[in-house]
């Protein structure tokens, strides 16, 4: 190339280059590694390689763009057009000839015979460069004069229009070659999988005729439910998405009763493995039944999950992971087919799972710190994903560590005396007013709060049931910015002269939330189980600070269900995270769903979060000596040491506050402060 070639710009990836006139858009893009999907190899039928040209005077880039900088639109675009429709703005890659500068839009949305779209958990475009590649060829047909094979045929022809040489087949193929040959009349379309830059391609499906569409789905398997979308692997579109709760909760709330259960039976662990791999054959199915899309067609798939999840899924024994050193049976990713583990799809279908962090530091920690990249950023970033156990990664661009930490599952509803899960009729948000000591609260499928009209009607129909986790914690962050417990988390009997809503449980003190049927309480036996959980997290993450030599977090990333419905100003305020500006506090949904659906789209980054967990540092709880004295001074509110002045701005801390038998018969009187130093 010279410099009088014509340059051309890639956009989003900005990637550039200087071309001859008359090249290919799409030649020029494959030459500089940006992906263009393209099943037709550039015959103008597929209709993947859409592209746009940005008009204007890039000063930046020193380039003038402009439409006319392409050659017209020729027989075959018309063609296309005229059969299929091509967008206003739009045209093929492949039949686009260059002839001048240009900045070319590489639509990262393009839908060709789109599927009814559903909304997935998260929305963000992912860059494609999937593991599955569908190559379009027309192979010679036998002649008596050449004596080689169908399959020789087919594969020289892939060589040819493709480039994959020395090219694997799938044996299943195999048998079914010459029917499909000729059902397509010699025109068929390939499915070529290839991970990694150095594995040897490989023929995994075959398809008479141009096939121009294929899918993907990526899973988050979680302790309690578990949540799988699928995905255009030539759009990258979210066709559909699913959830259902994993049945392994009758086998245990938590992971280690789970594998406690496989100690105990002898059949547990295939028993559980049945039940994980029953409950994704059922959400595969409804996936594709929601997006109008065949078993069949799915060729690619990823699965995540914490240690114990992913071994089950698997079909590995997790009772190495129930106690010290925590072994993993395999910590790097995985690589198979979904025949065998019992997902039927294609026959030629491969599953990928991400690599494990550390004995408790899953796949879906992994996927997380995939998707929100603490690994990529300048800024200290805290990512946590709060469950049964806590998955903990902290650190930016220069150092990421990891750690989890045993909860429990109280802040799911468990070990609370009227605990429940997320559901209709479930107490979800709670205030308290600091003067009456009257709550208001909102309750999962009803509209209003309990203090607004309409309340009472809609509660007779759906009930008001119980109280789930970000209630609980919300209740309790206000019981302590309301006076009614302490600093050290006890119900003070001294409040009783100031509302009927504090109750005598014998030697202890109860908050009435609600009075009716069921009646709902909040008792000191929740307030110390609720201590006991966000005082495991707080030691984990203050473990980590220490090893990263901070003493603040620019940035928290709450991840999981929970995270995404918890108020981050009281997590803080109840300790269970630590001070932070608010602002940069947020929840960031399903993000181990996210990160397996960047690994189902794009192959790079399945390479980039294997080098990442490759450098992550694991610190295990069990062996940190000063894990111990950050828990004891995590199970104050917010804490007994740490400041949060962060906080302090936008909420009044009370004074620490003894419990009334401590009070010197003041009756547990409080002063106020702004801030805590």
């Amino acid at each position: 190339m010279t410099n009088q070639d014509p340059l051309v710009l890639f956009m989003p990836s900005g990637k550039r280059g200087r071309f001859a006139v008359g090249t290919p858009v799409l030649e020029a893009a494959r030459q500089l590694g940006v992906y263009v999907e393209s099943v037709c190899g550039g015959r103008a039928t597929c209709g993947r390689c859409q592209v746009s040209v940005q008009e204007g005077n890039f000063a930046k880039h020193k380039i003038v763009s402009a439409n006319d900088h392409l050659s017209p639109i020729g027989p075959k675009e018309k063609r296309y057009a005229e059969v299929r429709d091509l967008p206003e703005g739009r045209r093929l890659s492949c039949s686009a000839l260059i002839q001048g500068d240009l900045v070319i839009d590489v639509p990262q949305d393009t839908v060709i015979n789109a599927q009814v779209v559903r909304k997935a958990a998260d929305e963000r475009v992912i860059a494609r460069d999937t593991a599955v590649h569908m190559c379009y060829v027309e192979v010679e047909e036998p002649d008596m004069h050449k004596p080689s094979g169908d399959l020789d045929r087919l594969k020289a022809a892939i060589a040819t229009d493709w480039k994959y040489d020395n090219l694997e087949i799938d044996f299943h193929i195999i048998p079914q070659v010459q029917s499909i040959l000729r059902k397509g009349e010699w025109k068929v379309t390939a499915a070529i999988h290839r991970d990694h830059e150095s594995d040897p391609p490989r023929l995994i499906a075959l398809y008479p005729g141009l096939k121009n569409e294929a899918y993907g789905i990526a899973c988050d398997i979680g302790s309690t439910t578990i949540a799988m979308h699928l995905s255009s692997l030539l759009s990258g579109r979210t066709v559909a998405s699913a959830g259902a709760s994993n049945p392994q909760i009758r086998f245990g709330e938590d992971l280690m009763s789970r594998v406690s259960y496989v100690m105990m039976n002898p059949d547990g662990r295939g028993a559980m493995t049945n039940a994980v791999r029953e409950a994704l054959n059922g959400l595969i199915d409804k996936v594709c039944a929601d997006g109008g899309v065949s078993r069949q067609d799915i060729l690619d798939a990823v699965f995540v999950g914490n240690p114990i999840m992913h071994h089950l899924f698997l079909g590995i024994d997790p009772t190495e992971l129930g106690g010290a050193p925590f072994a993993l049976a395999v910590s790097g990713a995985v690589h198979l087919t979904s025949a065998e583990i019992g997902l039927p799809m294609n026959a030629g279908t491969r599953i990928y799972m991400l690599p494990c962090i550390a004995g408790h530091v899953g796949a879906d920690a992994a996927a997380a710190t995939l998707a929100e990249g603490p690994h990529r950023q300048d800024e200290m970033m805290l990512l946590v994903d709060i469950g049964t156990n806590a998955e903990i990664v902290l650190g930016n661009r220069h150092r990421v560590v990891a750690a989890s930490s045993p909860t429990g599952p109280a802040f799911e509803g468990a070990e609370i005396s009227s605990g429940q899960r997320a559901a209709p009729g479930a107490i979800e948000r709670v205030r308290i007013d600091p003067v009456t000591l009257e709550p208001r609260y909102r309750v999962i499928g009803i509209e209003p709060w309990s203090d607004e009209p309409g309340f009472e009607e809609a509660a007779a129909t759906v009930g008001v049931t119980g109280i789930c986790g970000s209630a609980i914690i919300e209740v309790i962050a206000e019981m302590f910015l309301t006076g009614i417990i302490s600093e050290d988390g006890v119900v003070d009997g001294a409040m009783m002269a100031r509302s009927p809503r504090i109750l005598q449980n014998g030697r202890t003190y109860s908050y009435l939330l609600r009075d009716g049927e069921p009646r709902i309480t909040v008792t000191q036996n929740d307030v110390r189980a609720i201590q006991l959980a966000k005082a495991a997290l707080y030691a984990g993450v203050k473990l980590l600070m220490d090893k990263q030599g901070i003493s603040h977090v620019d940035r928290i990333g709450l991840a999981g269900a929970f995270g995404t419905f918890i108020d981050p100003k009281y997590a803080m305020v109840l300790g269970l995270i630590p001070d932070c500006v608010l602002d940069k506090v947020k929840a960031v949904g399903n993000a181990a769903g996210t990160g397996a659906r960047m690994a189902l789209l794009n192959r790079g980054h399945r390479r980039e979060i294997e080098e990442t967990v490759s450098k992550i540092e694991k610190i295990e709880t069990a062996l940190e000596s000063k894990f111990q004295e950050h828990f004891v001074y995590a199970m104050a509110l917010p804490n007994k040491v740490d400041a949060f002045p962060e906080l302090s701005k936008v909420v009044t801390l009370p004074e620490r506050k003894l419990p009334a038998d401590d009070a010197g018969g003041e009756g547990g009187g409080r002063r106020r402060r702004r801030s805590r130093e």
